[in-house]
């Protein structure tokens, strides 16, 4: 395929502070559930895309980490991400949020700034309006027409699906025209293993305070599809196989050994829980899956054990 068949494409990636509801609108434009999505900050921790096919286009998204000033070399990586995000977008989506303070991180603000000054199509998306009124919107909105002119701006709530379809259409409206980038029915470029990890990642995110989920990762260790040897597996199931996957969790203290584990296992059996029906729904297959916690001391700040664990430091 070629340009001159009026066909779009591009890359439109999400970059804005944490928390401000980047993972929930990457999921809501792309239409399936890609990335994290919880109510901490720092959920996402890789860039993740999430390609949409139309029969005249494709939009290949990037979902990634919130800017933020890093504190260990893991978080270097984070910032990494988002900032190579401004280097190869066909059309950048900035997200902020009604109670976002366009202060914070403002360094990251004036690069996006440059980009919208020389010519990148810039989307100022105001997300969670929803939660403020209609006085407090228009504010905002004249406030973000004064530090980025260039941009359009979308007040959206991405939980909600508001302003979601309107954004979706601008967005392919603003594509280049160009061959697709990938092949017309993939999804994403991470592989199955990858959303495993995310997913057991998320329920531990959801279920320990405090320092535990940001001290962990997930590997999956096994990831295999076996016959179901008895039908009786489910009463509805009619699946001839099943996924039989086996993760491990680290941790950088044997005190968060214990925590996440619980007692009697009682913790880690509920993330388990929890993350199989996630997997289950996510593969449309029934799962068994073994969940292990190791300790790997200090595995965020070693550049190492970070490539080892699939973060891509050149």
């Amino acid at each position: 395929m070629t340009p001159s068949c009026n066909h779009k494409s591009g890359f439109v990636n999400i970059v804005g502070n944490p928390n401000v509801g980047k993972s929930t609108l990457m999921n809501a434009l792309v239409g399936e559930r890609l990335s994290i999505i919880t109510s901490k900050a720092q959920t996402t921790r890789h860039r993740i895309l999430g390609i949409v096919n139309g029969e005249d286009f494709q939009m290949v998204y990037s979902d990634t980490p919130g800017v933020l000033s890093p504190n260990y070399r893991l978080q270097e990586q984070m910032l990494e991400f988002s900032r190579s995000a401004l280097v190869d977008a066909d059309v950048l989506l900035y997200v902020t949020e009604v109670q976002d303070n366009p202060e914070r991180n403002a360094d990251f603000l004036q690069k996006v700034k440059h980009m919208a000054a020389s010519g990148t199509r810039v989307f100022l998306i105001i997300n969670k309006i929803d939660l403020t009124t209609q006085d407090t919107l228009e504010r905002l909105v004249e406030f973000w027409h004064a530090q980025l002119p260039e941009a359009r701006i979308f007040p959206i709530s991405a939980q909600e699906r508001f302003g979601v379809s309107q954004l979706f259409d601008a967005i392919r409206e603003a594509l280049p025209d160009g061959p697709p980038f990938f092949p017309k029915d993939q999804l994403t470029d991470k592989p199955a293993r990858f959303f495993v990890n995310e997913i057991i990642r998320e329920k531990i995110l959801l279920q320990y305070d405090k320092e535990i989920p940001y001290s962990v990762e997930v590997e999956v260790e096994s990831f295999k599809e076996v016959p179901i040897a008895q039908r009786s597996y489910s009463p509805q199931d009619d699946h001839a196989t099943m996924l039989h996957i086996v993760a491990v969790i680290y941790c950088e203290r044997e005190s968060q050994k214990g925590i996440i584990i619980g007692r009697a296992g009682s913790a880690l059996k509920r993330v388990g829980s929890l993350a199989r029906k996630d997997i289950e729904e996510f593969f449309q297959k029934p799962v068994f899956l073994q969940l292990f916690v190791k300790v790997d001391r200090d595995w965020r700040s070693s550049s190492s054990r970070l490539r080892h664990y699939g973060y891509d430091l050149s």
